[in-house]
């Protein structure tokens, strides 16, 4: 009875205390939980676990947004106004993005799945999910004092048709080539697959909600524990797995109870490890390596430890592990050599078929900095060594286009400075030298104008309006009136008796003519008469000017 008085005073002494570190920093939180999908199974624990998480961040000082069975457009919209809450909080705020439902990963990259995603292949996956890299990097822009992820998603791959395509859970990320104070959490270890549960609530958020409540604890130290809690649930099927750059402490709830996370312990070789698991028993041993989930620790561990039944778990976790950051260097590198290093040392991965892929689309793509990737070395850790740890740091600025991703920018020592006497020969520049130039006598070159060519230009045509009328007098009307005809007749035949006088049988009848005519018809009809009788006078008969000259009948 009395320790439970003693346990309710402290937790209300660290929910108050909770609640005055939360009055000095800013706490937002977004809380996701994805049950009811529409194209695959239902997840039963989803739903469950984010309502327990937004209870407890709740209590522990946050400022919760929950989006329940959210689809793409649902989780995009609700991401974006948790950046923009961020963004106004200002910088000393701590952040804490909370998602459960299910996760992909596909060629080498993270993704969430919305409830609305139907996947037909691979290729659907970046268009209807959610990438993680987009998200991390969306975090990592604002100025905040604490970044966390917490992501219950590597369940069972919900679409068995991809089997054969992409590998297994999620790929491994990195926050310590990030930004500083990021922390990030994965239910499960890089390339294994995490568990629904039987309960309520995942074994992870089970686990975590357990050790997030224990005042004092860092969250390094609450996730240590969560990883060994969650590992003897699943009996070594199911080991959580996390990254911290973090700055500064952060608690749940603070207090005096708890102790920090050894974080020195987590920078020990694997000689020093040999030393300190010899002092224990083999189940003890086991449990702390697995807290603190280091490549030296495991190593250590299989020394001291080879015929221990927790030998193999720990065997499985080391290779596993070795694969997945050979495989983080690989999709980092980006290159055809990168890839055919990967296959060499792991040609049975789950992650082979990708590794082809990327290695073919790697080899098409324009190799404008050949030079440069070829200069870059390719190390890959072994599976009997401890291999090259920081190898996977090159994974967290991961690319974010599924098609070409961009090699992440690689970290070059700086070189030591060393006391070496410079050598004289090579400090002095050296004279330059005479080379005679021959004399080219210069070619003649024809610098005459070239001929000029005159091209006369067609005549351009002008439309010219009509003129414009502005006044118009009536016209007059002027009649011409022609000369009527003149009819002539000509006089009939003559009969004329030589020497007889001429006879004129009758004359002609005088012409009617109009007013204005009568006197140039007389003179006409009497020019005629004239000629014909000249004519006749002269030649004594027969034509004269075309008439036929005859006797008048009974007058011969």
């Amino acid at each position: 009875m009395i320790r439970s008085i003693v346990h309710v005073a402290a937790f209300a002494a660290a929910l108050i205390y909770s609640i005055q570190t939360a009055s000095a920093e800013n706490r937002v939180a977004l809380v996701i939980g994805q049950s009811a999908y529409r194209s695959v199974p239902a997840l039963p624990n989803p739903a469950n676990d984010a309502k327990m998480m937004t209870d407890l961040l709740t209590s522990a000082g946050f400022e919760v947004t929950a989006v329940p069975d959210a689809s793409q457009t649902e989780m995009r919209r609700a991401i974006a106004e948790f950046i923009d809450k961020l963004n106004n909080k200002g910088p000393d705020t701590v952040a804490l993005l909370y998602y459960a439902g299910h996760g992909l990963q596909v060629d080498g990259e993270n993704f969430l799945l919305p409830v609305d995603v139907s996947v037909l292949h691979e290729t659907d996956v970046p268009l209807q999910g959610v990438r993680l890299n987009d998200l991390l990097n969306s975090l990592a822009l604002i100025p905040s004092k604490t970044r966390i992820v917490m992501l219950d998603a590597c369940r069972d791959n919900p679409f068995p048709e991809l089997e054969k395509s992409i590998g297994h859970g999620l790929a491994l990320v990195e926050t310590k080539a990030g930004a500083a104070g990021s922390f990030i959490s994965f239910s499960t270890s890089p390339g294994a697959v995490a568990e629904d549960g039987a309960g309520v609530d995942s074994p992870y958020t089970t686990a975590l909600l357990a050790a997030a409540h224990q005042p004092g604890l860092t969250i390094e130290e609450a996730l240590k524990r969560v990883r060994v809690s969650v590992n003897q649930a699943t009996d070594g099927r199911q080991t959580p797995w996390d990254s911290s750059s973090l700055t500064t402490d952060f608690y749940f709830f603070p207090g005096s109870a708890g102790g920090h996370a050894g974080q020195a312990s987590g920078a020990r070789t694997s000689q020093g490890w040999q030393r300190e698991l010899k002092t224990l028993q083999p189940k003890a041993a086991y449990e702390r390596v697995i807290g603190e989930d280091t490549v030296e620790a495991y190593e250590a561990f299989l020394v001291v430890f080879a015929d221990s039944p927790f030998g193999t778990r720990v065997r499985d976790l080391l290779v596993r592990r070795q694969e997945m950051t050979a495989w983080a260097t690989a999709v980092a590198i980006n290159t055809p050599d990168g890839y055919a290093a990967f296959l060499a040392t792991y040609p049975g991965s789950d992650l082979a078929p990708t590794a082809r892929k990327l290695q073919e689309r790697a080899r098409n793509r324009p190799q404008i900095a050949a030079l440069g990737q070829a200069a870059i070395p390719i190390a890959l850790p072994s599976a009997g060594s401890g291999g090259n740890a920081n190898a996977a740091t090159l994974a967290t600025a991961a690319p974010t286009c599924p098609c070409a991703p961009t090699p992440a920018p690689l970290t070059i020592p700086p070189l030591k400075r060393t006391d070496v006497t410079p050598n004289p020969a090579e400090t002095t520049p050296a004279l330059p030298k005479h080379v005679d130039i021959p004399v080219v006598p210069p070619k003649r070159v024809d610098v005459s104008p070239p001929p000029q060519i005159i091209v006369t230009p067609p005549p351009k045509h002008v439309d010219i309006p009509p003129p414009v009328i502005t006044h118009v007098d009536p016209p007059k009307v002027i009649v011409d009136r022609q000369p009527p005809p003149v009819i002539i007749q000509r006089p009939p035949p003559v009969t004329v008796q030589h020497p007889s006088p001429v006879f004129v049988q009758h004359a002609p009848p005088a012409t009617t003519r109009p007013s204005g005519g009568d006197s140039l018809g007389a003179a006409l009809m009497i020019g005629g008469l004239i000629a014909g009788g000249l004519a006749f006078g002269h030649h004594g008969g027969g034509n004269m000017g075309g008439g036929t000259m005859m006797h008048p009948p009974g007058r011969y």
